[in-house]
C-alpha cells in the first residue's frame, strides 16, 4: 500500500524545516526536538480527559498515574516511554497514557526511566525492572487488580519484552508498539525501509551507540528480547507499521512468541511509519490506527 498521504505530509514538512537530522546532532537537541513534534504542540483544550492524573515517585524515579473515570478496580498498565533509549520523558509520551487509560479504561503508570548517554545500558531495564516490581507490589494501591500489563512503543517495546520475560510470574499482558526486539537481526525492512519513512537507519545505530556502546553484544537477551526464553510469558499485542525499519523484528519476535504457545495478536497498520502514535493530528490514518490500537489493548488487559 502506498504511504499514506497524512504521514507522507508530515514527513515533507519535517524535511523542509531546515533541521539537521537527529543523528547529526546532540542528545540534548534531540530531546529538544521530539518535545517539539510532541508535547509542546497539545494545549489545555486538546489534552485527552481521564479521570485523575497524579505524579509520584517509583522506586526513586518520576512517574505519573493516570485513572479513568469509574470506581474500578481496573487492570493496570506500565507504560515505558519510547525514545531510543536517548529521547523521551513523561510529557511527551502524556497524551498517548491519556488515551490508553480513557480508551483502554485502565490505569496507566508511566515511568521516567534514566536515558543515554548519561546512564547507558543496562539502566534502563534495572529500571523498569524496578519499576515493575515496585507496581507489582502496590497494584490495588493504584487503583488495580491482579491484571498487570506492561507495555511501550519503539524502545520500550523492547523493554516490556525484557519485564514480561524476567517477570512472567506477575505480568498478564504485554503491548509491544513496534517494538526494537533484535538489535544485531537480519531484517529486510531495516533495508527497505532505511531511510526517508522517519525513523531511518543511521539514527537507529545512533541510538544504539549512545546506549549500548559499539563493543555490545547485541545478542544479550537483556538487549535483544529475542534471544531471550520466551515460553511462559504472558499474552500479547504486537504492533507494527509498513513502513517501519522495525517491522520485520516486532513480526518475527510475535511470531516465536506463538511458537512457543503464547497467545499473541499481531496487527500491521499499513500505509504507516514509526512513531504513528504522536501522528494523529496529521494523519486520519493514523489517529484510526491509534484507537485501533487502544481497542484492542482493552481487550488483551481486560480479558
Amino acid at each position: 500500500m502506498p504511504l499514506d498521504p497524512g504521514t507522507a505530509a508530515l514527513l515533507e514538512l519535517i524535511d523542509s524545516s531546515g533541521y539537521p537530522p537527529m543523528h547529526e546532532g546532540t542528545p540534548e537537541t534531540a530531546r529538544r526536538a521530539f518535545r517539539a513534534m510532541t508535547c509542546d504542540l497539545v494545549t489545555p483544550d486538546t489534552a485527552v480527559a481521564v479521570g485523575s492524573v497524579e505524579e509520584l515517585a517509583v522506586a526513586d524515579l518520576p512517574a505519573r498515574l493516570y485513572r479513568p473515570e469509574g470506581a474500578g478496580p481496573f487492570p493496570t498498565l506500565l507504560f515505558l516511554h519510547g525514545g531510543g533509549f536517548v529521547i523521551g520523558d513523561l510529557d511527551t509520551h502524556d497524551q498517548t497514557c491519556r488515551r490508553i487509560c480513557r480508551g483502554a479504561e485502565v490505569v496507566v503508570l508511566a515511568i521516567d526511566y534514566r536515558l543515554a548517554p548519561e546512564s547507558p545500558y543496562p539502566a534502563a531495564v534495572d529500571d523498569a525492572l524496578a519499576a515493575a516490581g515496585w507496581a507489582a507490589d502496590h497494584l490495588a494501591e493504584l487503583g488495580g487488580d491482579a491484571r498487570f500489563g506492561v507495555g511501550g512503543d519503539s524502545a520500550s517495546g523492547n523493554l516490556s519484552a525484557i519485564v514480561a520475560q524476567t517477570m512472567r510470574d506477575v505480568v498478564t499482558g504485554q503491548v509491544l508498539i513496534y517494538p526494537a526486539t533484535h538489535m544485531g537481526g537480519d531484517h529486510a525492512s531495516r533495508v527497505d525501509n532505511a531511510d526517508g519513512y522517519f525513523l531511518d537507519l543511521t539514527t537507529m545505530l545512533w541510538f544504539l551507540t549512545h546506549y549500548a556502546g559499539p563493543a555490545s553484544d547485541v545478542d544479550d537477551p537483556r538487549l535483544s528480547p529475542f534471544t531471550g526464553p520466551v515460553r511462559g510469558t504472558a499474552p500479547a499485542l504486537v504492533v507494527t507499521a509498513e513502513f517501519d525499519p522495525l517491522r520485520d523484528e516486532g513480526e518475527a519476535y510475535a511470531a516465536l512468541l506463538g511458537e512457543a504457545g503464547v497467545p499473541v495478536e499481531t496487527v500491521r497498520y499499513d500505509g504507516l511509519v514509526h512513531g504513528f502514535i504522536d501522528m494523529g493530528p496529521m494523519s486520519v490514518a493514523a489517529a484510526d490506527a491509534v484507537d485501533d490500537t487502544v481497542s484492542r489493548i482493552r481487550t488483551l488487559l481486560h480479558g
